[in-house]
């Protein structure tokens, strides 16, 4: 029996989701189509999803049709929720690219493009949503076909749009689809279906020599050839079939099935690759049993639910299998298939199949479970670079532990999400792809953990330095009636590029006793820690100690700790001292009709632009902005976009701060001193 495992991607409000559930209704899975819009689609069910209308995270459902196993994942057009499309895809045999007629290729349509060809994920395209007015295929398949490449060619075209759409024509078998019945193309549609069928003959004459010639020599291509030539353009990633039709109104979708079920490839058709002994070998679904984990669920009261895809052998229940991560041995209990939330036992899967296991006590996402001495690995999932934190805080004093222990639950669920507490700032920080990914966490905090947290700005990590090279004297001299302390020394500080601290020693003569040298560095880093003008710590400075005086008896560790610091504060007042802040190398992606307002608010922010690029239809601009600046920007980039437009950043550098923000700095620290 075949077996495919599929996703549905593509940019949020595609109609994904509703399109998955049609394809179970249609298939007999389910009594009636679920909507998301009512709250009962099978594959939206968590709280969350329901709530906010829109998938959160990835959700898979298995049945049976044709003498096919189908696994269908629907995975989140948001690319807040992104790490659960890049745990989809590393499981499946091909994907199904879903485009908004009305709306055409956006910027996730664009990056999913992108990310399915580097992966040589096989693809076809479902144009939906043609119930829609403003729509029209030859402009959509134009825009496709120009951002694609000429792989790209209509396996069926629709029957009209918006009000008046009737159904499709299907280019592959010459038939037109009225009303759910199957009747001649309308005469009206023949020239438009020869333009489509002759593309589709060319497409598929490109990517193989025999055909050309017979296509060249004017030979008519055989059925057979035709269709093994769309099923071997698809898998090798040559050729890009598109099909159009509505989910809503269930136009089109049961070609899309068809061509599912006839043209896409599965697991076997795909080259697998793990690693042995170090070294990348090709992995027979014949061989000893091996597994990978792509996503871990988490319930309260039901525990951990890991989702693997057999990719060699098969698993049965009451097996012992080993993690081959973390070297250990691990017992497999229940075994599930998987409907929307539905779990479904059964007593084994084999290779190419994805079905769930719980009560592992050692297993998370990315790792590889094989038989013992199998000893294979498969690649972990590369998830995307985190773009936004947040502090948070327990609205209730003493629910700390019950934060943390919450926190890493989420993040086995979903390793593109972190979090940490920062000893500098004293605050707990929770990381994400986005303002909405971080808003469901908290709400996962709550629902899910029964913690409730309040948020705050990430404190920035300011930095302070000095410009210029002083000298200073430290002197520590103390008499209380018995032994005295005392301890002497000069400084010289100066600007330091290279690093960010140095301490030099220049003391001659044994003026300052070599065993004191270190409680002097050792006062002069706790100086630096605690700053020079609004309490940050100093960077880019060398120290030298250069001369002091010492005496034979009162003397000490601590009184030359003390003189050191003495000393750096002494020389820093006077080195023209300045604040430094940290600057983030952005990029942000947008439609070109919006850069000029993108490109206008980075300024405002006192961005620096370096530069744009376009890519397809987009551009892409890469600026320089100080960290202080960048709070809630993607909302804000949401807003001047309507969604449309992306962005990631990284730390740069630190720079100086400008002088009159600088000095209201220092005057608020000052404020928030003196309230203390």
């Amino acid at each position: 029996m075949a077996i495919k495992n599929i996703a549905l991607i593509g940019h949020n409000g595609a109609g994904k989701t509703t399109l998955a559930d049609n394809i179970l209704y249609i298939a007999g899975e389910t009594n009636r189509q679920g909507k998301v819009d009512d709250g009962t689609s099978l594959f939206d069910y968590n709280p969350d999803e329901i709530s906010r209308k829109f998938s959160i995270s990835l959700s898979l459902a298995t049945f049976k049709n044709k003498d096919i196993d189908i696994n269908l994942i629907d995975l989140p057009g948001f690319m807040d929720f992104w790490g659960e499309v890049f745990s989809g895809l590393s499981v499946i045999d091909s994907a199904i690219l879903v485009i908004d007629a009305q709306s055409g290729i956006e910027v996730g349509t664009e990056k999913l493009w992108e990310y399915a060809r580097e992966k040589n994920i096989p693809l076809m395209i479902f144009a939906n949503k043609f119930g829609k007015e403003n729509t029209n295929f030859e402009t959509l398949f134009a825009s496709l076909k120009s951002d694609f490449g000429s792989g790209v060619f209509p396996l069926t075209f629709p029957i009209g749009s918006f009000k008046d759409l009737k159904g499709i024509v299907n280019v592959f078998n010459k038939k037109a689809y009225i009303n759910g019945k199957e009747t001649n193309i309308p005469d009206e549609l023949v020239s438009t279906f020869d333009k489509y069928r002759n593309l589709l003959i060319e497409s598929v004459s490109e990517i193989d020599d025999a055909l050309m010639e017979k296509y060249i020599n004017e030979e008519e291509l055989t059925e057979d050839e035709i269709r093994n030539g769309v099923k071997s353009g698809i898998l090798n990633g040559k050729i890009y079939p598109v099909l159009a039709g509505d989910a809503l109104s269930s136009i089109g979708v049961k070609s899309l099935m068809d061509m599912i079920y006839s043209i896409l490839p599965s697991y076997k058709n795909r080259k697998i690759k793990g690693l042995k002994d170090g070294k990348e070998i090709e992995v027979s679904p014949d061989g000893p049993f091996s597994g990978f984990v792509f996503k871990t669920i988490f319930e309260p009261h039901l525990g951990e639910m890991n989702l693997i895809k057999v990719l060699s052998g098969k698993l049965e229940a009451g097996s012992e299998v080993f993690n081959v991560n973390k070297k250990k041995p691990e017992k497999i209990n229940q075994i599930y298939l998987l409907k929307g939330k539905e779990r479904i036992e059964t007593e084994k899967l084999s290779a190419g199949e994805i079905g769930a296991l719980v009560k592992l006590k050692n297993t998370e996402t990315s790792d590889t479970l094989s038989d013992k001495n199998y000893n294979i690995t498969y690649p972990a999932i590369e998830f995307p670079p985190t773009s936004i934190a947040l502090a948070i805080v327990p609205k209730t004093k003493g629910d700390e532990e019950k934060v943390s222990s919450a926190l890493a639950k989420i993040h086995q669920e979903d390793p593109s999400f972190s979090y940490g507490y920062d000893t500098e700032t004293k605050q707990t920080l929770i990381y994400g792809l986005g303002e909405m990914h971080l808003d469901v966490i908290i709400g996962a905090l709550k629902r899910k953990f029964g913690v409730e947290v309040g948020v705050e700005r990430p404190l920035v990590k300011y930095r302070e330095t000095i410009k210029s090279t002083v000298e200073a004297q430290g002197k520590y001299k103390k008499q209380t009636g018995g032994r005295g302390q005392y301890g002497d020394v000069w400084l010289k500080i100066e600007p330091l590029k290279e690093k960010e601290f140095e301490f030099v020693n220049k003391i001659v003569g044994g003026v300052v006793p070599s065993k004191y040298i270190p409680s002097v560095e050792k006062g002069v880093k706790e100086a630096l820690s605690k700053g020079i003008l609004a309490g940050y710590p100093v960077m880019n400075i060398q120290v030298t100690i250069y001369d002091g005086s010492y005496h034979p008896v009162d003397s000490s560790d601590i009184a030359f700790k003390i003189a050191g610091s003495m000393a750096f504060k002494n020389a820093a007042q006077k080195a023209n001292p300045v604040i430094l802040e940290p600057v983030l190398e952005i990029e942000v992606t947008v439609p070109e009709e919006y850069m000029g307002d993108v490109i206008g608010d980075l300024n405002s922010r006192r961005g620096q632009i370096l530069g744009m690029d376009r890519v397809g239809k987009y551009q892409k601009i890469k600026a320089y902005v100080p960290d202080g600046e960048m709070y809630k920007y993607s909302t804000q980039l949401r807003s001047i976009t309507q969604g449309k437009g992306t962005f990631t950043q990284k730390f740069a550098y630190y720079q100086e701060m400008p002088k009159e923000i600088q000095d209201k700095m220092v005057e608020k620290r000052a404020e928030e001193k003196e309230k203390r």
